[in-house]
């Protein structure tokens, strides 16, 4: 008989079927006429044998018991010789495995050995942060779940911990197996768990036992991320392969990706972002923003709530913010930004810039905050802030000549301490620009950083430019940014510290 091709109901419902099995302490009707279908098509056709062969070895050699890998070898071996003799079958405890059915139909029975745990909630909630999320000790069994805001920290069955951040869509089809529609997953499996797999729109995940992240946008072009251990990455369209640690891999477009281990929320900072919120921070925040906002000298805010969220128009992805709830840019392709043209025209004696940043990741290429566009000679005082290589902050104007002495690299006034080891955490970054005083000045988490006194100074211009990514060889960004603002005045160092203060996501500062 001519193999029938294998869609993706028929994969769905092998998967189904082991994964079931792996928690039921006893077969129902439904249960063994779905078993008796599935034998009924693995009698005929040898190329669904093949792809259940895989399959069941690879349950059974993520199982703990010996005996258990011994069978799931027994059964790719049955499963290959398409043997219809229930001579050689070991025996097993399911009345029903021997009743006739043959011998694949019998290999479909005892692939797995009896478990138990039918019927018991496929994950629990451990901690919720956000209106609206469920709540700690919430179970949550095979319903499906939309996540608009908020985050959630689970427990399953086995032990793994699992992040899911907002906005998400998924619903577990078993407690080894997420179906993630939407949002950002990280979990971290100990190897009672393993073989804990998130199902994607193009592909799945398979975790043998390690720290791993998934991420689907909402085109659905899943990625995973590997940050110890082993994970079996398969595309819908390509053939499985290994992905270990440091490893990052496009699901949809079957290619390596940049590693973005701090794109995703870990289980400790639930904890801290849960603390702040139970605190009231977020309202504290909430009402610095809205006095800011109030301030005449603004001349750009940008906090992604509202109609700044329709009116930042671009290229980059809507994400969480710093407030569970709130919203933030998300920049993770190469051409990711959002253009912005204020002030065309004026000349500013003084300025301002600062935002609330969550980085990716750091290095080459230089991580670009806000540039104007073009770097001419005949426009001195062109914008230009960045994070360089080496991670510091660099306010570069066109025609600024820093003073004899001055600390400088490449022509430009730089920070003196650099923010290695932030990324994954939000940070609170300002550079002050005063033409008349001469000063380029830098802070950090509102702390006062560095001063670089400048010999010439021309007033600062701004005009059509790009939040995130300016060009597509090293004016790039990698992360999140929130309550971006430009006022046109020097901030001194007691409103910046507030200002930190007041927008802090975390308990504790930790400058």
């Amino acid at each position: 008989m001519e193999p029938r091709s294998l869609d993706e109901d028929f994969r769905q419902e092998i998967d189904d079927l082991l994964d079931a099995h792996a928690s039921a302490a006893d077969p129902t009707a439904d249960d063994i006429a779905r078993w008796e279908a599935l034998a009924s098509r693995l009698e005929s056709d040898a190329a669904a044998r093949g792809y259940f062969a895989e399959r069941a070895l690879l349950h059974a050699s993520l199982e703990r018991s010996l005996t258990r890998r011994q069978l799931g070898q027994w059964a790719v071996e049955q499963a290959h010789a398409s043997v219809r003799s229930t001579a050689s079958v070991p025996r097993v405890t399911w009345r029903w495995a021997t009743a006739g059915l043959g011998a694949v139909a019998a290999l479909v029975a005892f692939v797995l050995l009896v478990p138990a745990g039918w019927g018991r909630p496929c994950a629990t909630v451990t901690r919720g942060v956000g209106a609206g999320v469920p709540t700690a000790g919430t179970a949550l069994g095979h319903e499906p779940h939309d996540l608009a805001a908020g985050l959630l920290e689970l427990a399953t069955q086995r032990g793994g911990r699992i992040v899911i951040e907002a906005p998400a869509s998924f619903r577990f089809e078993s407690a080894q197996r997420l179906r993630l529609f939407q949002g950002r997953v990280s979990a971290d499996i100990p190897p009672a768990a393993k073989g804990f797999t998130v199902v994607t729109p193009s592909g799945e995940a398979i975790d043998l036992g390690t720290r791993f992240a998934v991420d689907v946008p909402p085109t659905g072009k899943a990625e995973v991320h590997v940050f110890s251990g082993e994970v079996i990455a398969r595309g819908d369209a390509t053939p499985a392969r290994s992905l270990r640690d440091g490893d990052a891999y496009s699901l949809a477009t079957n290619s390596a990706r940049e590693l973005r281990s701090a794109a995703f929320i870990s289980g400790d900072e639930v904890g801290e972002l849960a603390a702040a919120v139970a605190d009231g921070r977020e309202r504290v925040s909430l009402d610095a923003a809205a006095r800011l906002q109030a301030d005449p000298a603004l001349v750009a805010w940008l906090d992604f709530e509202g109609r700044d969220a329709a009116a930042a128009a671009g290229q980059y992805r809507l994400v969480q913010g710093r407030w569970p709830g709130s919203r933030a840019a998300d920049f993770t392709e190469i051409g990711d930004h959002i253009p912005i043209d204020v002030g065309a025209g004026v000349a500013y004696p003084q300025l301002t810039l600062a935002a609330w940043v969550r980085l990716d990741r750091l290095g080459a290429p230089y991580q670009s905050l806000y540039h104007t566009d073009g770097w001419e000679a005949d426009n001195p005082g062109q914008v230009h802030w960045m994070l360089t290589h080496s991670g510091v902050m660099r306010l570069a104007l066109r025609g600024i000549q820093p003073a004899p002495g001055a600390v400088k690299q490449q022509g430009h006034p730089d920070s003196r301490s650099p923010v290695l080891g932030e990324e994954g955490r939000w940070i609170h970054l300002a550079a002050v620009y005063d033409s008349e005083a001469k000063t380029a000045r830098f802070y950090v988490d509102g702390v006062f950083d560095s001063e670089t006194h400048l010999a010439v100074a021309p007033p600062a211009r701004l005009g059509a430019a790009r939040i995130g990514n300016w060009n597509m060889n090293d004016r790039r960004l990698s992360g999140r940014i929130d309550e971006f603002f430009i006022i046109r005045r020097a901030l001194g160092d007691d409103e910046i510290r507030a200002i930190h203060a007041s927008g802090n996501p975390y308990e504790v500062a930790r400058r």
